[in-house]
């Protein structure tokens, strides 16, 4: 029997070892950084939705949007963008921002992004609504969009003074 064995599995273990702490030293940092749902909205017959979106504010830098987006057709999607729209505890309108394209979304995948929400300060108080905006399927030149601001209005409850 060689060494050459153990000095394999002894790095396997080892690799796996780092990677649980890694993914340990991760999942305390975002639960400290705090976490609070995003309203989702979307325009009609998406072929991209947004399956579900949190919204995590770090102790340092501006809040980032932690999403999921969702294939919903056959084909693969080459390219997709998100919008983001701020909101005031009162409903009031603070701010839009796009994010840049995201590229190849394969058919019926799922895949994990961010949105960071660097436009403008963003109070803990304020709602944040995320939807698809645009999408292009592979191989094809027609792109599926939609007008999300009002669909983003009425989502947001309005308080009354």
């Amino acid at each position: 029997m060689t060494q050459r064995p153990r000095l394999v599995c002894a790095g396997v273990r080892y690799a796996a070892l780092m990677l649980a702490m890694l993914s340990t030293a991760v999942v305390v940092a975002l639960a400290a950084a705090g976490e609070k749902p995003a309203l989702i909205v979307e325009g009609a017959n998406p072929p991209v939705r947004i399956s579900r979106a949190a919204v995590l504010t770090p102790a340092d830098g501006p809040p980032v949007i932690l999403f999921a987006a969702v294939n919903q057709t056959d084909t693969a999607v080459d390219t997709f963008t998100v919008m983001a729209f701020v909101f005031k505890a009162d409903g009031t309108s603070k701010a839009r921002q796009t994010a840049p394209a995201r590229r190849t979304l394969e058919a019926r995948e799922t895949k994990y992004s961010t949105v960071v929400l660097d436009g403008g300060p963003v109070d803990a108080s304020d709602i944040i609504v995320i939807g698809v905006n645009q999408a292009q399927l592979a191989g094809t030149t027609e792109w599926w969009r939609a007008e999300l601001r009002a669909a983003a209005e009425a989502a947001v409850p309005v308080k009354k003074h």
